[in-house]
């Protein structure tokens, strides 16, 4: 648990001005505030962090900023220092979004129309080591997405051979003079692999079968 009586530095990194000045007001009023530095880009305070300075206890992390996005700064921050707590706070509501945050090391994620207190709490709760989300997120990692309520669908072997040439890149033509059989028998298959994987283009079928572990 982090230490009631300490004063806490504080990052945020956004680059929208009444969030930033919204934000500040919030956390001062909420926090007993050693230091709060604001910054409206990612690469400008990866900068800031290779340099020597004070501990960062928390950074409120936008996704969308100039520079590298969030995400990417959400994996550089805890590369740099581990200890430090990173909380997602986007109008992104992707779940996607939000996995890829928690995947790259974040303590949680909030959606920019979480409520002060929620926002207050959040804080608090990821001080105290917990995952941390405002109401809405929670409610979007409930609801599981359409590939975790796929079944695995069962593929032959040509299929399997073809699926991964399409995932390469190659085009029907080629794929066909791979394996010795008419472009019409591969689009056959394209077909098939397209029906049985529920998408309709062939970009959404290499996404699909990807996240189901089929490539």
């Amino acid at each position: 648990m982090y230490p009631e009586n300490k004063k806490m530095n504080i990052i945020i990194v956004d680059d929208h001005p009444i969030v930033m000045e919204g934000l500040q007001k919030l956390l001062h009023n909420g926090f007993d505030i050693g230091e709060l530095k604001q910054f409206s880009s990612g690469d400008e305070f990866l900068t800031f962090l290779r340099k020597e300075h004070g501990p960062i206890h928390v950074v409120v992390l936008d996704i969308n900023i100039p520079g590298r996005n969030g995400i990417e700064v959400c994996r550089e921050i805890k590369l740099t220092s581990q200890d430090t707590i990173v909380l997602g706070f986007s109008n992104h509501a992707e779940r996607s979004i939000i996995l890829q945050m928690l995947q790259n090391g974040a303590n949680g994620y909030l959606l920019k129309n979480a409520s002060a207190a929620e926002i207050i709490a959040a804080i608090k709760e990821a001080m105290d080591g917990h995952l941390a989300f405002s109401k809405e997120v929670r409610e979007i990692l409930a609801r599981p997405s359409v590939t975790e309520l796929m079944t695995v669908p069962r593929l032959t072997k040509r299929e399997k051979e073809i699926l991964k040439l399409i995932a390469q890149g190659k085009t029907s033509v080629e794929i066909g003079e791979m394996l010795f059989v008419s472009p019409l028998t591969v689009e056959t298959h394209r077909r098939n692999l397209m029906h049985k994987f529920k998408v309709k283009n062939a970009a959404a079928l290499i996404s699909v079968a990807a996240q189901l572990q089929q490539l």
